[in-house]
């Protein structure tokens, strides 16, 4: 008997990446010194989805690769109010910390070098912040992954706590 057989094709999310940072590390040798690579890698599709990524490797393109694909497994979703954030939030993570607050719409993103990339993929275009501590490029995104983790949007609460929150 024969089946018949169609595929599923699944709709591939269109996932942007970016390169927030390459470090080069050297292990000194007999020879002299041997380099190594480590990639640190946001992927978003702008609309509420982000994920970070870290590779590692002796060349620089196979470690932003890693770093990528890394992001793509660790995607997450992020709870957006707009073009901006539902609240205000703190993201910590080691010693750094990032707080976000949101903003009107047409302000932008108001951020670091560190911590823009993983709004702007995660589709937030209004929202100010300011970092606090250390100033490493790892820890302020995954503090501000952390901090968007904890966002919950009004019908989030509302079902957690089975009580209608009034529009004021």
């Amino acid at each position: 008997m024969a089946r018949d057989y169609t595929p599923q094709v699944e709709e591939e999310k269109v996932l942007e990446e970016e390169v927030v940072k390459v470090y080069r590390c050297a292990t000194v040798v007999r020879g002299g010194r041997r380099f190594s690579f480590a990639a640190l890698v946001v992927v978003g599709d702008r609309a509420g989805n982000v994920g970070v990524g870290y590779g590692k490797a002796n060349e620089v393109p196979p470690a932003v690769e890693k770093g990528i694909k890394n992001a793509r497994k660790s995607l997450v979703t992020i709870p957006l109010k707009g073009t901006t954030i539902p609240h205000r939030v703190v993201g910590r993570y080691g010693a750094s910390k990032v707080v976000m607050v949101p903003a009107s719409e047409g302000t932008g993103v108001i951020a670091g070098t560190s911590v823009r990339p993983v709004l702007e993929l995660a589709g937030v275009h209004d929202v100010l912040t300011k970092s606090y501590g250390s100033n490493s490029p790892k820890n302020l995104v995954k503090a501000t992954l952390q901090g968007l983790l904890s966002l919950r949007s009004k019908e989030t609460i509302e079902k957690l706590r089975g009580v209608q929150i009034d529009a004021s």
